[in-house]
């Protein structure tokens, strides 16, 4: 049966989950976590979330593995879960690992529950706002998960996603996140590169997320304000988790992966630049943030989306001897004088499914939870530090009781943030907004 209605807060959920995590810590010995704990080599997968995201995703699961089947389909709107199925029923090579009866397509806020039930593997693709809350039901039922970043959109989201990472490993279940980049062979030669100090020692990193506008999605007669805002959701920030998380963090863990380490501070600022109408909600269209590493590098976070502007994307190293640029993988004397350049050409969304599918079949161990929720965790850092124009210690973001979600999800409930008369939103204001 279908529900609309989440009638749990998300206090009440937190607060049992973390218990339940905790519990399963203790008291659940590691299983061999396994297709054939069901007596077959078919492994069956329930797609979460069935935007373009996800269907990128479940068209890379498909192709990982010849044993492999989706069998459930969940997502808050009917038209979106419609509109995925029958573009991957024309995909030739997947289309007969489509197996999905309209019985095993479930619409909205809870049908993520019922889909988790039919399936061996979970693919989590909805907006970060509920990654919490669907890692922790996918662990909970022994589910393997592949999930997209961001992992939350805020610090206790984060910890609760810890949380059930470490549930997860006690498990035995395999674990995945959409950080492609960390599989991708020229991303781990540069990596290698720099940490054998072909550069030399580094100073400085920035990177880049500069594009036009994110897409905009009109208001329709007759929704309501919730219905409006997850159609909506790339513009409203308890949805997005904003521009440092949603478009910036594949740069920004490549600083965190190449450094193995997250920085201990941030300050920063932004704010909205481009023209808007009513009805764009909160989010800021520009950030410059400054992050700091424990041996004082900085990282210098550049994010913008706004029409008519130059666009740029990438991570670049500054170092005593060099210097590299992740997006074109390549690492140049400080003279720009070229040292090495990748010929990989490497798929690396297929690479990093192959791999997943690979250790679930060879019990083999994976589980990127803690370093995927460190990364998301770094970008909340500095949207939390321009947001509210403070110097912002690394600790005090990650033990923040600041939520920006709503206490339920449900159409009918109220998200945190509403117009006013005119249909326009409240902006968050430095010096003003909530700092923790």
């Amino acid at each position: 049966m279908n529900t609309d209605n989440f009638s749990s807060s998300r206090r009440t959920f937190l607060k049992n989950s973390a218990a339940l995590a905790g519990a399963t810590l203790l008291g659940t010995p590691a299983v061999r976590a396994s297709a054939h704990l069901t007596g077959s080599d078919i492994l069956k997968i329930a797609l979460v979330g069935c935007g373009s995201r996800g269907a990128g995703a479940i068209v890379n699961a498909l192709r990982a593995d010849k044993r492999v089947q989706l069998v459930a389909m969940a997502d808050a709107f009917a038209d979106q879960l419609a509109t995925t199925h029958s573009t991957l029923l024309k995909i030739t090579d997947i289309k007969d690992a489509v197996r999905v009866p309209e019985s095993h397509m479930f619409v909205g806020f809870d049908g993520y529950k019922e889909a988790i039930a039919l399936a061996d593997v979970v693919i989590l693709a909805t907006p970060p706002a509920f990654r919490p809350l669907h890692f922790d039901a996918v662990v909970a039922a022994g589910k393997h998960t592949f999930m997209e970043k961001p992992l939350a959109s805020d610090a206790p989201g984060i910890r609760q996603v810890l949380a059930t990472g470490e549930a997860a490993s006690r498990k035995n279940l395999k674990v995945s996140v959409g950080l492609q980049n960390r599989y991708d062979p020229a991303f781990i030669e540069l990596k290698e590169r720099l940490q054998d100090g072909q550069i030399g020692e580094i100073v400085s990193a920035t990177d880049y997320y500069l594009i036009g506008p994110v897409r905009h999605v009109d208001r329709l007669p007759g929704q309501t304000e919730m219905e409006y805002q997850m159609r909506n959701w790339r513009y409203f920030n308890w949805l997005w988790a904003g521009s440092p998380a949603a478009l910036q963090i594949h740069n920004t863990d490549i600083v965190n992966w190449v450094k193995e380490s997250y920085p201990v501070r941030a300050q920063g600022m932004g704010g909205r630049s481009g023209s808007y109408a009513p009805g764009y909600g909160d989010i800021f269209d520009n950030f410059f943030i400054e992050y700091e590493y424990a041996d004082g590098t900085k990282l210098n976070s550049q994010i913008r989306s706004i029409a008519g502007t130059w666009n740029r994307g990438g991570a670049t190293f500054i170092g005593t001897e060099g210097r590299a640029d992740a997006a074109a993988k390549t690492i140049s004397d400080l003279g720009g004088n070229g040292r090495w350049r990748s010929e990989s050409r490497a798929n690396s969304y297929q690479l990093q499914h192959d791999q997943f599918f690979a250790a679930i079949r060879e019990d083999t161990p994976m589980n990127d939870t803690e370093w995927a929720a460190m990364s998301t965790m770094t970008t909340i850092l500095g949207r939390m530090a321009a947001h509210s124009g403070m110097l912002i210690e690394w600790e005090d973001a990650l033990n923040s009781e600041l939520s920006i979600l709503p206490e339920t999800f449900a159409w009918d409930a109220a998200p945190p943030t509403l117009p006013d008369n005119e249909g326009r939103y409240p902006i968050p204001i430095p010096g003003q907004s909530p700092t923790l």
